[in-house]
């Protein structure tokens, strides 16, 4: 194989048992007496004897790709790197196995941002400059020693970084990506974890800038998603490091809380010779966060390369546009256009289900949500946000009818189908099976291309429930929803684990099928992208969080955010080139100027 190539072979796909190693016996190099295509062996250490590799010396490349057409269970790759790549990776996990190329560079006194896809090597790159990954340069069989590494980037930015890293001259703090996980490694409440990490004395202002004191003396295993991503973010910015990598620092954070710690990283960067690297999916947020960043491009689950920092409006309108122009290197078939979409005319169609006033009181001194009457349309899809702990999926649980009102009566006569804003699957069942058991529709071409291509569902379909990442969990259970026959699809967070690419797709699922079926839906999200993308009208919630929700009722797209930003103190502007929204940096002239003539959403000449 030319060396601007690879093999990929996915362990978990390559099934031996189940098929009779079409890709060997229709290899060409295999049928000349090569040992192209052979099981891996009793001494393999990764996979099983009866699983395949691949000779990436004698394999003919992409051009050949008949063992990939061959796969039963699509579990070989063969990919031809970039032309433009000329480097050697930074690190391979094995034999046939996902390669990373390129690290970003850490600026002191800086934020530094990672922008790409799910599985592109984003969390690899951040745990070898946390030196919690010795990186081997693609040679997984021999890794070399430190030393080697460091010279392969000399003269480079990266080589006085590599060379503090091993030498301890500086120290790192890492927050982790998945924050649900922390129950499993940390017994105790969330005041002993907070105060074992407090190593500059700043944990009692954390505690209250970012909102936990309610929490701070219950157990770990007792918070949400929300509580703990944001105990996560306190326990490392309390460290004391020259360098800190925060892996995903938005997931279950509504728009407010993710604007504060936002913040609160330009703060702590702004100290002085302290650098923050920051891997993030919201475009929003990463734009007003990130002084640099990092775009991540290549083959999820194959290989990844992380290119040189580009400003930030270039790199989040480059990756939008889907072509680096630096690298010369397409990296999406289509741009993400934002253009010909929010705010819509709101809806006008019949009404589908018209609420009265609703009251629901958990008890006494417990979270009590008062709605105001109002309707649902037709053919729309309406948007509901707030912050979290306000009462909006409290609200789609009256509505299916899961919890009743304290106070007045909801029409439980709809079909609803209900997206949990929690997945929780336990069924070791697999996808496809999962999926059939939904709707009849199933493998039909119609359901192949509304559903499932654009929520990139065919390469998990023979995979475990069980086995799912977060992000593929949240794309079955969209999927899911959308395939019932129902009156109301309600959708609670579909944005949750998902990369850009990912919630665009959903999106336009979402969108295309309520178009398409006359269809409404409601969904409650705190992605701006995906509302912006997305809604005909807003549902807004105010109130105070874990005490008392608010919900008017629902308004056009304008009103609606105006009313939701206003309480936020955050403004918005269209960028000139994309038009997608851009948090406005706060009190600039932009900010106050939209402030003064209460349009928060936008500049009214920017629609």
């Amino acid at each position: 194989m030319a060396d601007d190539s690879i093999a990929v072979v996915d362990l978990d796909r390559c099934q031996p048992d189940r098929c009779n190693y079409e890709c060997a016996n229709y290899c060409p190099p295999n049928r000349t007496g090569k040992e192209c295509i052979t099981k891996r062996g009793e001494e393999t250490v990764q996979g099983t004897p009866d699983q395949v590799r691949i000779s990436e010396e004698i394999c003919l490349g992409e051009s050949c790709g008949i063992c990939v057409a061959k796969c039963p269970f699509d579990a070989i790759e063969i990919i031809n790197l970039p032309q433009e790549l000329d480097q050697t990776p930074i690190h391979r996990y094995g034999e046939n196995s996902f390669a990373l190329y390129g690290l970003p560079v850490p600026q002191e006194g800086s934020v530094t941002g990672i922008l790409g896809p799910n599985g592109i090597g984003k969390t690899t790159a951040v745990r070898i400059l946390a030196d919690e990954i010795t990186p081997n340069l693609g040679e997984y069989d021999a890794a070399p020693d430190w030393e080697t590494v460091i010279d392969e980037y000399r003269g480079t930015e990266l080589q006085t970084y590599l060379e503090k890293l091993q030498t301890g001259s500086v120290t790192v703090a890492r927050k982790p990506q998945y924050v649900d996980k922390i129950p499993n490694q940390f017994d105790g409440n969330t005041r002993e974890l907070l105060t074992g990490t407090d190593e500059r004395g700043v944990v009692d202002d954390l505690i209250e800038r970012l909102s936990i004191g309610p929490v701070v003396d219950q157990p770990i295993d007792t918070l949400s998603g929300g509580e703990l991503q944001r105990v996560a973010l306190a326990a490392t910015l309390a460290r004391d490091a020259d360098f800190y990598f925060l892996d995903e620092i938005t997931p279950y954070l509504d728009i407010g809380q993710r604007v504060t710690a936002a913040r609160l990283i330009r703060e702590l960067a702004a100290e002085g010779d302290r650098s923050m690297l920051v891997v993030e999916h919201d475009l929003a947020v990463l734009d007003l966060l990130a002084d640099t960043i990092h775009v991540a491009y290549g083959e999820p689950g194959a290989f990844g390369v992380i290119t040189p920092p580009k400003s930030t409006r270039q790199g989040i309108n480059e990756y939008l546009s889907g072509y680096l122009e630096s690298e010369n290197m397409r990296i999406r078939p289509e741009a993400i256009e934002f253009e010909q979409h929010a705010p819509r005319t709101a809806s006008t169609g019949d009404i589908l289900v018209e609420y009265p006033d609703l009251v629901k009181s958990y008890g006494e001194n417990e979270f009590s949500l008062t709605v105001e009457s109002g309707v649902i349309r037709e053919k729309e899809v309406l948007g509901a946000v707030g912050p979290n702990g306000i009462g909006k999926s409290t609200f789609a649980k009256l509505l299916t009818g899961a919890i009743e009102p304290t106070e007045g009566s909801v029409d439980t006569q709809l079909d609803i189908a209900y997206k949990p804003q929690y997945i929780e699957i336990d069924e070791p069942m697999r996808v496809d099976a999962f999926l059939s058991s939904i709707t009849d529709q199933f493998g039909s071409s119609y359901w192949e291309t509304e559903i499932a291509q654009p929520l990139q569902l065919e390469r998990i379909m023979e995979q475990t429930l069980t086995d799912l990442s977060g992000g593929e969990r949240q794309r079955v259970a969209i999927a899911a929803c959308l395939s019932e026959d129902a009156d109301l699809y309600l959708l609670d967070e579909p944005s949750a684990h998902l990369d850009v690419e990912q919630r665009v797709l959903a999106t336009r699922a979402i969108r295309r099928y309520t178009e398409s079926h006359d269809a409404t839906a409601l969904v409650i999200d705190h992605d701006t992208y995906m509302i912006d993308l997305l809604a005909d009208r807003l549902l807004v919630f105010e109130g105070s969080p874990a005490t008392s929700g608010h919900a008017s009722p629902p308004v056009d797209m304008r009103n609606g955010m105006n009313q939701f930003l206003s309480d936020l103190e955050i403004t918005f502007r269209r960028d000139q080139r994309t038009t997608r929204p851009r948090i406005n940096k706060p009190d600039s002239q932009l900010d106050r100027e939209q402030k003064a003539a209460g349009e928060y959403y936008y500049a009214p000449q920017e629609e």
